[in-house]
């Protein structure tokens, strides 16, 4: 509606407000409060660790989603006798301190030519309300002004400009909207069809935010053609119930406009301040508020299931991508591919003629000789199953790199720049053990395995095969043998018997195939444990959608 100017009352809106008001704090919903509370904790908590297409509008939206919950409908329903935020806004150089300043009759927030103006926020209030706005997450962004002109039940926030060159300032001001009961919007005869304000507009009409528009230095030539263009866009917006205030052009001028000109806002702010219009205005933003959470928790809801999609997906890429290489370095583990080079080039040198492992191994004579050179033989043993670990688990890595490097897999660029950061930091427990120390403990399994071998199957054969090389010695000769040494195999089968020889032997080698297989999983296991994160499990979604159903019961 359009509100002809007027002469100023003359009752202070403290005494209009405070005549009306009722001592009695009405108190939200427990239900509700702890609702709200929940969905602040869980939108918090959510994150977006995959670059998909789109995060950035998800994590914005995340983030004023926080803005909402924090400054508004949790302070609301803590105190739902703070006093109604009513926020002035709008483009650069729309006058809004000049305004707020001629409400008052006071000059309380900077007013100039320069720009930005207002550079942070003032927010006016009544001095017997400060008890109630003192824990406001609000005060943290405000400059604070007691003022007597203010009614009591009304906070007047004077907010930087939407448009505003400083990016903070922008920032601002949209969080104190999203913390408003109640908008003013000012804007001007030469700025009402700028687009970014209706942007903002809209958007709060969508979800039933109480509002005011203020035409300001409206030409009296011009008034009544911009009066019905900005009306006519207000109606096409669903805003044809807003309040319109026309302010004439008072040319150039400094300080406070005339009383008559803001008479007509005055009036209508202080018929507002009271009680119950205030609570109605409260609540109606509170209902809009509270109906729009559902759809904006759907938006965030439907954004972290594409991670979790995307997770399923390159989880597979990475998967599939280390078949080969685990069949390749299992067969090759299994077809004696460990023995080559360095060991059998020591097995070679021991047993030649004239060796300490030539003849008949269980001979008294030449033991010490025989002890020594069959732990020389463990630790080359030891040495090419850590070299062939290390080579599984670069396969796999390198697997699974080339793979994510190659698929077109949404995500998969942001993981590969994950394990670039993690660089050679240590792993998660999923990486397994180290190709050092799983070669280690696989030669320790040989000395367990020999030692049980003893105590469920003694035989003269293997007390004398220990009396010759020791008992960690028939381990060596055991982790040859398992490697891939044929004549290792052969000297078992002899001091053993070929059953028991071949049992051993076959136990060492399959558990040295399993570790191979570990290690070619260890190398993937970087790029997994990216996409192991709680924020990309498969009910990561679940509980912001738990979230919105309550909400929809209780709203």
């Amino acid at each position: 509606m359009t509100v002809p100017p007027a002469a100023a009352p003359t009752a202070t809106w403290a005494s209009a407000a405070t005549a009306d008001r009722h001592d009695s704090r009405p108190q939200a919903r427990a239900s509700l409060l702890e609702a709200v509370t929940d969905l602040r904790r869980d939108v918090a908590g959510t994150r977006f660790p995959l670059p998909l297409p789109g995060v950035e509008v998800a994590e914005a939206r995340r983030r004023q989603l926080l803005d909402q919950l924090d400054d508004h409908l949790l302070p609301r329903l803590r105190e739902l006798s703070a006093p109604a935020v009513v926020v002035v806004a709008g483009s650069t150089g729309a006058g809004k301190s000049t305004v707020v300043n001629s409400l008052l009759g006071a000059e309380v927030s900077a007013a100039g030519v320069l720009r930005p103006t207002t550079r942070r926020p003032v927010l006016a209030h009544h001095p017997d309300d400060a008890d109630l706005l003192r824990l406001h997450p609000l005060l943290d962004i405000v400059d604070v002004v007691e003022h007597r002109a203010v009614p009591r039940g009304i906070a007047l926030v004077d907010a930087p400009d939407l448009d505003s060159l400083v990016v903070t300032n922008r920032s601002t001001a949209h969080r104190l909207l999203e913390a408003a009961d109640l908008w003013l919007f000012v804007t001007t005869a030469a700025r009402y069809g700028d687009a970014l304000p209706w942007e903002v507009l809209e958007e709060a009409a969508g979800r039933g935010t109480s509002m005011a528009m203020v035409l300001n230095r409206v030409p009296g030539e011009a008034l009544v053609t911009v009066r019905g263009e900005l009306m006519q866009r207000m109606r096409a917006r669903g805003m044809a119930a807003v309040p319109l205030f026309l302010i004439h052009d008072a040319g150039p001028h400094e300080g406070l406009l005339e009383a008559g000109a803001v008479a007509p806002i005055l009036r209508w702010l202080t018929m507002v301040a009271g009680p119950d219009r205030a609570r109605a205005v409260i609540a109606r933003t509170q209902r809009g508020s509270l109906a729009a959470l559902r759809p904006w928790v759907d938006d965030l809801a439907e954004a972290v299931q594409a991670q979790v999609d995307a997770r399923q997906a390159l989880e597979l890429v990475v998967r599939s991508a280390i078949e080969a290489p685990l069949a390749r370095a299992a067969d090759a583990a299994s077809a004696g591919a460990v023995a080559d080079g360095p060991v059998q080039a020591r097995w070679t040198a021991l047993t030649a003629k004239g060796g300490p492992l030539a003849g008949r191994w269980t001979s008294r004579w030449g033991r010490s000789a025989r002890i020594q050179a069959v732990d020389e033989l463990a630790a080359t043993v030891r040495s090419a199953v850590t070299v062939a670990l290390t080579h599984a688990r670069q396969s796999g890595s390198d697997a699974a790199a080339e793979a994510l490097a190659s698929t077109d897999v949404v995500g998969a660029g942001g993981v590969l720049q994950a394990l670039e950061l993690l660089g050679d930091q240590p792993r998660t427990a999923t990486a397994s053990v180290s190709p050092a120390d799983s070669a280690a403990e696989w030669m320790a399994g040989a000395v367990q395995l020999v030692h049980h071998l003893a105590d469920q199957r003694p035989g003269r054969g293997a007390a004398a095969l220990a009396r010759a090389v020791g008992e960690n010695g028939v381990a060596g000769l055991v982790a040859a043998a398992a490697v891939g040494v044929d004549g290792a195999r052969a000297g078992l089968s002899a001091a053993l018997g070929a059953e028991t020889a071949a049992q051993v032997v076959g136990l060492g080698s399959a558990e040295l195939a399993s570790r191979v297989r570990t290690q070619v999983e260890g190398g993937a296991a970087a790029a997994l444990d990216v996409l192991a994160s709680s924020d990309l499990a498969d009910d990561a979604a679940s509980r912001l959608l738990l979230r919105r159903a309550v909400l929809k019961d209780l709203a």
